[in-house]
């Protein structure tokens, strides 16, 4: 796997290896040693599948706090997403900076995001699938999220006309610091 550190602090962008012939090819999508390696301790214990109908889909941006925050990494499977996590620690260099990446089922390009991130992603096409693991399993009553379109953060979309977007996640506050 090749790691590529992103402008959140913590996030990478991963790249499988494949190593094919005539048959087809195997790659590793995820080794703990090699993320060991990059500084990274993520120990998935769940994962997690989505689907979306509709090109413009939003989901999102969740997380959840305190000892129950989850590290993420995605992938997408079918069609692309445009992936993006928000960075909500207080302690961390890219406190509440954003930042997106594309992954596609033909890139079969990956993105960790570490815990303290609010997390969602737009389908790019209809029909994208998505995988993710989580560090931590779902926890009622500790979850959060903040709008997709919260002006303090100006998160460039890159569908903004024919957007779907749940009345849960529509109706979720601007981000305000605690």
């Amino acid at each position: 796997m090749k790691f590529t550190k992103e402008k959140i602090d913590g996030a990478l962008s991963i790249q499988i290896e494949p190593r094919g012939d005539e048959r087809g090819f195997f790659a590793r999508m995820f080794c703990t040693d090699e993320f060991k390696k990059q500084g990274v301790d993520f120990t998935p214990v769940q994962m997690n599948n989505s689907t979306n109908t509709h090109k413009g889909t939003i989901r999102g941006l969740h997380f959840q706090t305190g000892e129950h925050a989850e590290a993420k990494l995605f992938r997408c499977i079918r069609g692309s997403i445009f992936s993006v996590a928000v960075d909500l620690r207080k302690d961390s260099p890219t406190y509440k900076q954003w930042m997106g990446i594309t992954l596609s089922a033909d890139e079969r390009n990956m993105v960790y995001y570490p815990a303290g991130c609010a997390c969602g992603y737009q389908a790019l096409e209809d029909g994208a699938e998505v995988i993710y693991m989580v560090s931590t399993p779902y926890f009622p009553g500790v979850e959060g999220g903040i709008r997709y379109n919260d002006p303090q953060f100006a998160i460039q979309w890159p569908i903004v006309s024919d957007i779907i977007v749940s009345d849960k996640d529509s109706s979720l506050p601007d981000f305000v610091e605690s």
